[in-house]
């Protein structure tokens, strides 16, 4: 099979699988020969399941040719991202403490998956528990970004961005808790959804904070990420999170349209203290978006200012709590940026706890205000660029700043609130991708999506690609 059908989105991909133009069978060799060749050096997979994958691929062909088509993703190779448990296969959590762990089921999501005729290439590289933003893991070795293989791919997601941009898979599940999806999607030039709370099953992910967790797509294209959102969106009575509330057929709605949006714009918080690259090649795309037709109006979220603390206390206490007991029995077993981080959630009191939730509750009260008066918000998705793999760091203009603190900035209000969140690729800064990312009111991903997608159809990357070496 030609290399140029690897490098394909889904949405090119899937009409040529329902003519039997192209064999799933072909499409799994040629990307699980790709993603053995380069994992060496992106170290995005932490597991490939060749045998498994190519059982599945004969499968899908078989019923596809028997005309059993099941829609945008039959027959295409997916691998996810390794705290999602798939029955009878090792999910390490990225850990040495679960690095044994076979679940006896498919986490809801992927049983949606597997029923959707997906198939499963293997598990993605992670943060240590997803309990971080660089994908440095001291167990399973540091992910990489295929742009710049010296630097960090994001994280906690950093595997599943990295495989989708290196062409590893065609698409992949994250799981994002302070912006684990849109960090690293932004830093390796895809595109992420987090989805609004309580729209996509958690149960049988491995939890990091149970009040700020989802589950969402990563993908090359918007209208991938809309086709995989069909498929996984829904209510689950396993979740006790999960909201029952109608699912739609995203994809129908992307039309690239403007003349009815007005996007709101909050200097105060999302455009202050901005790498001032960045910040220009936000404000080009919001511009291009309003000679489509959009309109822009400046919104207060006062309570934004108090974000910060409040997700840090939030994530801090629930992740300390559910490790609360290999805390103490096997500290040792853990990498020593998150024990420290699980150390320190010990420390806040049940009134400073209380406390965050009372400010989340005002957060999303301002921007239920800001919704009334705009359809969604655009910000940037990260202030900073991705630094060198260790580097603890980042460049602001010119000054050197805590990476963690920094890189969350404008990714954890999207947590706090639960509302839906979209990073799309927004432009180039020295050979490295920018990402945009659009909020919108709770369960309107569709508006959300559509704007993503008239951002993309400008073509920002200009058809760049990273290009992979064999070194």
């Amino acid at each position: 099979m030609h290399k140029s059908f690897i490098e394909k989105p889904v949405e090119e991909l899937a009409p040529l699988i329902k003519k039997r133009d192209i064999s799933p069978v072909e499409l799994t060799k040629a990307v699980l020969d790709h993603a053995e060749t380069h994992n060496k050096q992106i170290n995005a997979y932490i597991q490939i399941t060749r045998s498994s994958a190519e059982e599945a691929a004969l499968k899908a062909e078989k019923e596809i040719a028997n005309g059993s088509y099941r829609g945008m993703y039959h027959g295409i190779p997916m691998a996810i991202k390794d705290n999602l448990y798939v029955r009878n296969e090792t999910t390490t959590m990225a850990s040495k403490i679960h690095q044994n762990f076979v679940p006896n089921f498919d986490a809801t999501v992927v049983a949606k998956l597997r029923n959707a005729g997906v198939i499963f290439t293997g598990k993605l590289n992670m943060h240590e528990y997803a309990w971080g933003i660089t994908n440095n893991n001291p167990h399973f070795g540091a992910c990489t970004n295929p742009w710049d293989i010296e630097k960090i791919p994001g994280g906690s997601s950093g595997g599943s961005a990295a495989a989708v941009a290196a062409d590893m898979s065609f698409a992949s599940l994250g799981t994002d808790t302070a912006g684990s999806i849109r960090i690293p999607s932004s830093a390796c030039g895809i595109v992420g959804l987090k989805p609004t709370h309580g729209r996509v099953s958690k149960y049988g992910c491995f939890p990091l904070a149970w009040t700020l967790d989802h589950i969402g797509p990563m993908t090359k294209t918007v209208k991938d990420a809309a086709g995989l959102l069909e498929i996984i969106a829904g209510y689950d009575k396993n979740d006790p999170t999960s909201i029952h509330v109608p699912t739609t057929a995203y994809s129908e709605y992307l039309t690239g349209e403007m003349k009815d949006i007005v996007i709101g714009i909050n200097e105060e918080y999302f455009f202050k203290h901005v790498d001032s690259e960045i910040e220009k090649l936000v404000r080009k795309n919001i511009q291009n978006l309003v000679d489509q037709g959009a309109q822009v109006e400046e919104v207060e979220i006062p309570t934004l200012k108090y974000a910060e603390y409040a997700e840090l206390i939030t994530i801090l206490t629930e992740a300390a709590t559910i490790h609360h007991r290999n805390l103490l029995s096997r500290p040792d077993d853990f990498g020593d940026d998150i024990r420290l981080l699980f150390e320190l959630g010990e420390i806040p009191s049940a009134v400073e706890y209380l406390q965050a939730q009372q400010l989340r509750q005002q957060l999303k009260k301002d921007f239920q205000r800001a919704f009334e008066k705009v359809n969604v918000l655009i910000t940037p998705t990260l202030p900073i660029m991705p630094p060198k793999i260790g580097d603890d760091l980042a460049d602001l203009n010119g000054e050197k700043v805590d990476l963690i603190n920094h890189i969350i900035r404008f990714t954890g209000p999207g947590n706090l609130t639960g509302l839906p969140a979209l990073s799309v690729p927004c432009g180039l800064k020295d050979g490295m991708p920018v990402g945009l990312q659009i909020i919108g009111p709770a369960f309107n991903e569709a508006t959300v999506l559509n704007v993503g997608y008239a951002v993309e159809k400008t073509n920002p990357l200009a058809n760049i690609k990273p290009q992979l070496s064999l070194t």
